[in-house]
């Protein structure tokens, strides 16, 4: 996504200067810019996608993209918000929201983001932004990708500070919070379970389930065809017997 200078030189804010505060409502709308590409947008859903079918018997997560993060201690929409590709906050309550209010949501942040690469927003989310989720959202998991150039890198927080993730000879990246796996696939970045499956898509799910459906009517057919060919053979096999003189039924 675009680059919006966002109150970036302080990583930090002051808790002090309470007095006369006015809070706005805990519904704010997202104020994050359009996706920068369709490559964007096609990621950023199959996240979202993926995540909500796999957990979907889940009610205790909250999974977004392209939504803005409001964080102010001051609790100021004016002040220090982000808008990650994609995050997710875990043991809240899934439900539909216009963003993310910190403030409001008893001082929860993202327990993983992952940003989508692009030229103009490479060097703020390998620095800045990493450096504000470390040290300010604290968030466990932190993962970046190019749709692009299929660079992947990931980060577990460890003591206050992001520690690269160590690939596996598949170069998938191991997620604690997601407790899966996120791996480059067909040029897409996509999970996979402990056991190495894909996480599909609704749309994969049914296009899957059309395949077996498909093959079982195939299958069906075959032990129809079979059935019929055996048929024909034990008539003809009767009637030469009869030919012969021979009652087929006394053999």
């Amino acid at each position: 996504m675009s680059v919006v200078q966002k109150f970036d030189t302080e990583l930090e804010t002051p808790d002090d200067a309470q007095d006369d505060v006015i809070f706005p409502p805990g519904d704010l709308y997202s104020d994050e810019p359009p996706l920068e590409t369709y490559l964007h947008l096609q990621q950023m859903l199959l996240f979202i996608k993926c995540l909500d079918w796999l957990w979907r018997d889940r009610n205790d997560y909250f999974a977004a993209g392209n939504l803005t993060i409001y964080y102010s201690s001051r609790k100021l929409k004016s002040e220090n918000f982000r808008g990650p590709d994609f995050f997710l906050v875990l043991d809240t309550e899934r439900k539909p929201r216009k963003s993310w209010v910190v403030w409001e949501e008893d001082g929860k942040y993202p327990n993983l983001i992952i940003e989508i690469l692009s030229s103009s927003t490479s060097n703020t989310d390998k620095d800045l932004k990493k450096k504000i989720y470390q040290n300010v959202f604290r968030t466990p998991d932190y993962f970046w990708f190019d749709p692009d150039n299929l660079e992947f890198a990931g980060f577990h927080l460890v003591d206050g500070q992001y520690e690269p993730l160590q690939p596996t000879s598949q170069g998938w990246l191991w997620s604690q919070q997601l407790n899966l796996y996120l791996g480059v696939y067909e040029d897409k970045l996509r999970f996979f379970t402990s056991e190495g499956e894909l996480v599909p898509t609704p749309e994969e799910v049914a296009e899957q389930e059309m395949q077996r459906a498909e093959m079982e009517k195939q299958r069906a057919e075959r032990e129809k065809q079979r059935a019929e060919q055996e048929k024909q053979k034990n008539y003809r096999l009767s009637a030469k017997l009869r030919e012969l003189g021979i009652d087929p039924d006394s053999i």
